[in-house]
This record gives structure tokens, C-alpha cells and sequence, in this order.
């Protein structure tokens, strides 16, 4: 997928720096389902030490999708890196998730999300396990979120994925597109299938500013780790 910085999308001129070539919000938002914790994630409330701001690569996630229906991937947008979430962290190996039960978001936030995070359900995921434990409201998360995410810049990922390339040189791409605002020692780098580009995962401090990773804030790949960027469905 070609990433462009001039973009023509519905919601504001603020996105102008988002990931995506295009974006024409649907007639109809899907539904969505409360999350609550389980025994699989169960809710923990600690103190926040950190937060992480995940994007994910849109056409690798699709990839894994096939033809079933969905916004994101059938409806004819053309996505590059999204907005998974803002999420906080602990102090230690542990982050808080799911603190209270939380209602379902109103179809008005839904749209104010879709176009950096192009499913409903995930936005109300992501409200119910991280969102939760902020101790502040919906607008207040998913604002924050935003002008987080559209406030980055990004590399030429459509020339990058046509050279050889490491995961220590795409970082160091990703920082010098945002110098002086994201170190490259902010930037993780999640995979799937050993080699493919799944994900960024970016550190801040309890102010949200970018920042070097903590100790705790683990995950990622090695910097010497061949990357391939996948562009199925390219624009």
C-alpha cells in the first residue's frame, strides 16, 4: 500500500498526517458487544508507569483476513498503519487491563474512530481493557489516542518494502520522519510469520511523550531481524 501525507478523508483537516489513502466512513457502523475481564483476562488494576501507543499494518492484517467482509478490509478503503490503541502500562512485567465494566460506546464516537481505527468492535476493545483504567471518559481516551496518532509522520514504507530491509533500519526510518519528536529507541517492532511487518509499538512517559522504552515495556523483534513489508492490495 502507497502511504501518502495528503490525504482526502471525512473527518477533519487534522488528518492530515493518518495512514490512509482513503477513507469514506459507511453508511452503517457494525455492531458491537461489550468486553468485560475473564478468566483469560482478568482485570487487574495497578498504577500506570507508562503507556504504549500500537499501530498496526493494515494490508498484513487483512492478509490474514481473506474475503471475510469487514470496513477495513473489503469495503474498497485502502489502509495503511492504523491506530490499534493507547495502552498503559505497570511498573513491572504486569499492566493494568480491565478495571471496571464500561458501557458501550454511542455510534457518534464510532465515527469519529473509524478512519484511524477501521473496526468498531476493536475501538470498544480497546475502551474496555486499556481505556478503562485511565480514570478518564471515552472522548477523553479516544481524543488523546488520536492526537497522538495523527500527530506522527511517516517514512516512504512503499519504497522501504521494495529493498532489502532490517527491522533496525525501518525504526530508524520511522525516527527520522518524526525527528525530535519519536526516538528510535521509542519504536518496538512486532512480526508475524517470523519476517512479516505486523506492528509498531511506541513508548511514552505518564505525559505522553514519546520516549525510550523502559525496561518492563518489552516485545518486539531484534533490530537485525530481516523485515518484509507486505502491499497486497496496494494503491
Amino acid at each position: 500500500m502507497r502511504i501518502s501525507v495528503g490525504l482526502a478523508l471525512l473527518l477533519a483537516p487534522a488528518m492530515a498526517h493518518a495512514a490512509a489513502t482513503s477513507c469514506a466512513l459507511p453508511g452503517t457502523i457494525d455492531p458491537i458487544h461489550a468486553e468485560d475481564a475473564n478468566d483469560k483476562n482478568p482485570m487487574r488494576r495497578l498504577p500506570i508507569a507508562s503507556y504504549t501507543l500500537a499501530l498496526s499494518w493494515s494490508p498484513q492484517f487483512c492478509r490474514g483476513q481473506g474475503d471475510k467482509p469487514s470496513f477495513q478490509c473489503t469495503s474498497g478503503q485502502k489502509f495503511g498503519l492504523t491506530l490499534h490503541g493507547l495502552w498503559p502500562d505497570g511498573a513491572g512485567k504486569d499492566w493494568p487491563q480491565y478495571c471496571k465494566s464500561v458501557e458501550l460506546l454511542s455510534e457518534t464516537q464510532l465515527r469519529k474512530n473509524l478512519c484511524v481505527t477501521p473496526s468498531a468492535q476493536l475501538n470498544q476493545h480497546e475502551w474496555s481493557k486499556h481505556g478503562s483504567c485511565m480514570g478518564i471518559t471515552p472522548a477523553q481516551y479516544f481524543d488523546q489516542s488520536r492526537t497522538l496518532f495523527q500527530a506522527l509522520n511517516w517514512p516512504d514504507i512503499d519504497r522501504l518494502s521494495r529493498r532489502p530491509l532490517t527491522v533496525g533500519q525501518f525504526k530508524d526510518a520511522f525516527a527520522r520522519a518524526n525527528r525530535g519528536k519519536v526516538p528510535v529507541n521509542a519504536i518496538r517492532v512486532t512480526v508475524t510469520g517470523g519476517r512479516w511487518l505486523d506492528e509498531l509499538w511506541l513508548c511514552l512517559d505518564t505525559r505522553y511523550k514519546f520516549r525510550r522504552c523502559a525496561a518492563n515495556q518489552e516485545g518486539g523483534v531484534p533490530n537485525a531481524r530481516k523485515l518484509l513489508i507486505w502491499r497486497g492490495g496496494a494503491g
